[in-house]
């Protein structure tokens, strides 16, 4: 699904290389500054390399990556507007039924809950299911342990891991379980 060979952003991140098929959950683990989320922008198509190879679903060019991969929760690019409802967030996008995205992602707020009222675990689980409403081949997640206790890290991972795309998903610290780990 993902195929990168040794690909940069000058300045930012350098020389990556990762192969990720559905299914698979790609870690990227390294400090803040280290250049994790631009390499997952890189990896969507919305952000261009400044050298090496990128092959998503086959497609090379941004436009049609954008196409088959989604981003979840990406902080300062898909935030979440905090006086929305969760409903409100998925109808906005899709005005077709979505309560089956939800308990797919194990979200357990109501939809008439505001997102400023979530914790970062349901904002997590709200851009999970947003991404899922574009049927997308791959999903990109952002900081996905930033301020949750190692346990709720943990039932998160389980369900990156159990998405049936291919996922690659940021973090500071690797969960134990994962298919491919890029550290930067």
């Amino acid at each position: 699904m993902i195929v990168a060979k040794d690909l940069s952003v000058e300045g930012v991140f350098s020389d990556v290389t990762l192969s990720a098929a559905s299914g698979e959950l790609t870690v990227v683990a390294g400090a803040a500054g280290s250049g994790r989320t631009s390499l997952l922008l890189t990896l969507a198509g919305r952000m261009r390399p400044s050298s090496g190879t990128l092959t998503v679903a086959g497609h090379a060019r941004p436009r049609q990556i954008r196409r088959v991969a989604a981003l979840a929760l990406v902080d300062g690019v898909t935030d979440l507007d905090r006086q929305l409802t969760v409903r409100e967030h998925l109808r906005e996008r899709r005005r077709v039924p979505y309560q089956r995205v939800l308990e797919r992602v194990g979200f357990t707020a109501g939809d008439r809950t505001a997102a400023g009222e979530l914790d970062r675990e349901q904002a997590v689980r709200l851009g999970l299911a947003l991404a899922l409403l574009d049927r997308p081949g791959v999903i990109l997640a952002d900081n996905v342990d930033r301020g949750l206790p190692a346990d709720r890290q943990d039932v998160l991972w389980d369900l990156l891991r159990g998405l049936d795309v291919a996922v690659v998903a940021s973090c500071v610290q690797p969960p134990a379980r994962f298919d491919h780990l890029v550290e930067l």
